[in-house]
């Protein structure tokens, strides 16, 4: 919803604006090339201007563009909005045109905000609410309405935001992801099961500004149905968060390893496999200068996921395991899927409760994992991690 005049889309951003100047530059400048490719992806026309703690996209397509910057990383929230003159008629009029536009009923508000010294302009804040709801009453007194007022929970809300030189109407603050923009924090490798997990995991790194390197170990016969080609689809709904950076899977073979952990390790062979996939991680992160990994694990969600367990997992890296889901309940983890759009194609067997044993350890020590895998497991996950395949993902 926005005024029939709108004009252009007002992006907020909300940590940029506490980093110190230089920092915050360097990320509004990633946020405006992030918006920009994001356009580009879904072919909408726009104009990007930077402003301090506000970006403006102009545009004749304000419904698509306010929805791809509320996709964007960092975008704490955007609206489509009207320019107007910063003068109290001007504003008015402008309020009074969107109410005959976009309201069908219910209580109403005006929220206003005057930015720049008082000298900037003879009116306050207050001003513009009560002349602004002023006029928005008349005009729904003349659609044959009764306007009330409801400041706390109105059905229908209009927001002004006067500036020194112009003043900006509208009616939606579409919620954004928050975070920080994509490419403001080094990489991370993520692990990728095709499970619910996994995705959404390497959704919050993204969140927080770090490219992801998507990995899919494959495990042979004990993946589920279509087990690759779901992962992968998980991997292209995460790349449509990112265009202009590059979410190419990696897919490593590991089918013959885990059925030799199948059939020697007993109830420790979730944890090797595990550990070797952290390896495998490692090794790619080197080669692709990789700071981290991150993975779907909650504590206590599986056998593997002990607190006691993930300790001995995480020996067979040298690189922090980032596990953004470490205390989520997995209704959390669900509901967040759904929203971001992975779990529909996270909602299949991902394979590993085949390889778990009936009676698997929850409470392991390091020495006793590595005294049950065999020597060259790390060895044989690098050499994996070399021999892997790439595919790419289109944004």
């Amino acid at each position: 919803m926005h005024p029939p005049d709108a004009d252009s889309v007002l992006v907020r951003h909300g940590e940029l604006g506490v980093k110190s100047d230089q920092v915050r530059r360097k990320m509004e400048h990633q946020l405006a090339d992030n918006l920009r490719a994001m356009l580009d992806a879904r072919d909408l026309p726009g104009d990007i201007d930077q402003r301090r703690n506000r970006l403006f996209i102009y545009t004749d397509h304000p419904e698509g563009v306010t929805a791809a910057a509320a996709d964007t990383f960092g975008v704490t929230s955007a609206s489509a909005v009207a320019t107007t003159d910063p003068t109290l008629s001007e504003i008015a009029d402008t309020l009074a045109e969107t109410t005959r536009e976009q309201y069908d009923g219910g209580t109403f508000a005006v929220e206003a905000r005057r930015a720049g010294p008082p000298s900037a302009h003879p009116f306050s804040s207050s001003d513009i609410e009560s002349t602004g709801g002023t006029a928005v009453g008349e005009t729904i007194t003349d659609m044959g309405g009764e306007p009330v007022v409801d400041l706390d929970e109105p059905d229908f809300e209009l927001f002004v935001e006067c500036r020194a030189d112009k003043a900006y109407v509208f009616c939606e603050k579409r919620a954004g992801p928050g975070g920080l923009p994509l490419g403001t924090q080094r990489p991370v490798v993520a692990l990728v099961s095709g499970g619910i997990d996994s995705p959404v995991a390497a959704w919050k790194l993204m969140k927080r500004g770090a490219p992801v390197i998507p990995v899919y170990v494959d495990l042979g016969d004990y993946g589920g149905p279509d087990h690759r080609a779901r992962a992968r689809s998980t991997v292209e709904t995460l790349a449509a968060y990112a265009p202009g950076h590059d979410l190419s899977l990696s897919v490593v073979d590991a089918g013959d390893v885990v059925a030799d952990l199948s059939e020697d390790l007993g109830s420790l062979r979730m944890l090797a496999l595990r550990r070797f996939m952290l390896a495998v991680a490692e090794a790619i992160a080197r080669e692709r200068d990789a700071v981290g990994i991150v993975t779907g694990e909650a504590i206590g969600q599986k056998s593997s996921q002990t607190s006691a367990n993930i300790a001995v997992t995480d020996a067979a890296t040298t690189l922090p395991v980032h596990r953004p889901n470490l205390t989520v309940d997995k209704s959390e983890i669900t509901d967040r899927a759904r929203a971001i759009g992975t779990f529909e194609d996270s909602t299949i067997d991902t394979g590993c409760n085949r390889v778990a044993p009936s009676h698997p350890e929850t409470n392991a020590s390091l020495e006793a994992v590595r005294a049950a895998e065999p020597d060259d497991l790390l060895d044989r996950a690098e050499a994996r991690a070399r021999d892997r395949a790439v595919v790419p993902i289109e944004s």
